[in-house]
């Protein structure tokens, strides 16, 4: 008996298309086949309402991107506005505040190598 979702839903309308193409009348199990798809019933119900939810959410997650398109868009031009206000600045708390580096903490960028013997034998 496969364990997987997908096997189990292969399984279910296999079964359902060939006793419905090959033997419509009859019965097996003590069920006729309108017995057994009431009893297929809820596990295909189950697989619609879970497609429908995954459609949802995709739609979802597409419309949450396209809003933080927007968001951070309006976020850089808040901060270029703030690092353009005189009060405020690039080195200002604000500015920090709102997750960037100050001008004034910020390091030079400057890397100076080794110089002497032990320079010289990493580089070997």
């Amino acid at each position: 008996m496969p364990n997987n979702p997908r096997q189990s839903e292969s399984r279910i309308n296999q079964t359902l298309n060939a006793w419905t193409i090959l033997r419509p009348d009859k019965s097996f199990a003590g069920l006729s086949l309108a017995q057994f798809e009431a009893r297929m019933k809820p596990s295909l119900d189950a697989r619609a309402a879970i497609r429908a939810l995954e459609s949802q959410l995709l739609a979802a997650q597409n419309q949450r991107d396209d809003a933080d398109k927007t968001a951070l868009a309006t976020i850089a031009l808040v901060v270029n506005a703030v690092k353009g206000d005189p009060a405020e600045g690039e080195d200002g708390e604000l500015y920090e505040a709102m997750g960037y580096v100050r001008k004034s903490e910020r390091k030079s960028g400057l890397r100076r190598g080794k110089t002497g013997p032990a320079a010289k034998s990493v580089a070997a």
